[in-house]
């Protein structure tokens, strides 16, 4: 099963104008990644968030907000207690990053994670909808889930009847993907399609999964790149982004206090 070209729609309204941030010296904004493990993992060594964090290095601060095994009926009991974050300005940017969770299959070992793939749609909705009502600026970028390789995952899991029957499939999690791109074309947001992006590439079972489901570095790598590229198309170029404060070399060392004034 493939999906479309991955749905990068960018209306005019969603791209960041720095003219209204003003000069040097503001609050730095923020990155917000709000997800499941594969986001709690980000800040790993390799992990896509650390890169991403390192790319928009005082630009905007990556604030993490992962939760490992969550599904998105469960990020809904979250979504009003992370956003807004405190603070006076609301996020710059969030990804969404959700469905490898839901698309576990009932009646095998993950099947409380299970949400049927019409409600895992709504409950995205849902969470878009909150995220837009904090802020009609914020970059919203869904992410899909990434692509399931079995082999792996039951090579990872334990027991008998784990073995014997996968917990997740590479097609269900295609199933789960499609819905989340067809969710961002009818919001008119950014998605990025992991689960199709990845699979382009030969042997992605291993080069990019370390257990059929969560990310070796390469696969925290392709995120990272396809993450930066999406928020670029935004408008969010690190290099046109002012930094917090003057950079050393703007700095008298016999009158330091002029480059603050």
């Amino acid at each position: 099963m493939r999906l479309g070209p991955r749905a990068e729609i960018f209306p005019s309204f969603l791209r960041y104008d720095f003219r209204a941030v003003g000069s040097q010296g503001l609050v730095r904004p923020r990155v917000v990644l709000f997800g499941d493990s594969i986001t709690e993992q980000s800040f790993r060594p390799g992990g896509w968030g650390a890169a991403l964090a390192d790319t928009y290095s005082r630009k905007a601060d990556v604030v993490v907000r992962g939760y490992g095994g969550y599904n998105t009926r469960w990020a809904l009991f979250l979504i009003q207690h992370v956003f807004p974050l405190d603070g006076t300005a609301p996020p710059l940017a969030t990804t969404i990053f959700f469905g490898a969770n839901d698309a576990a299959l009932l009646g095998r070992t993950s099947e409380r994670q299970h949400v049927p793939v019409s409600e895992y749609k709504e409950n995205l909705k849902r969470i878009v909808t909150l995220m837009q009502d904090c802020s009609n600026s914020m970059v919203i970028m869904l992410i899909t889930p990434p692509p399931i390789d079995e082999e792996g995952r039951e090579r990872s899991l334990y027991g008998e009847n784990a073995r014997k029957l996968p917990e997740r499939t590479n097609e269900m999690a295609g199933v789960y993907a499609g819905q989340c791109i067809e969710l961002a074309r009818e919001m008119h947001i950014p998605c990025v399609n992991i689960w199709s992006k990845m699979q382009e590439t030969e042997g992605w079972q291993t080069l990019y999964l370390s257990d059929g489901l969560h990310l070796t570095p390469e696969g925290n790598d392709v995120v990272h790149k396809e993450v930066v590229k999406t928020l670029r198309n935004a408008g969010l170029k690190s290099e046109e982004m002012p930094y917090d404060f003057p950079h050393h070399s703007k700095i008298d060392g016999s009158c330091p206090d002029k480059a603050f004034q």
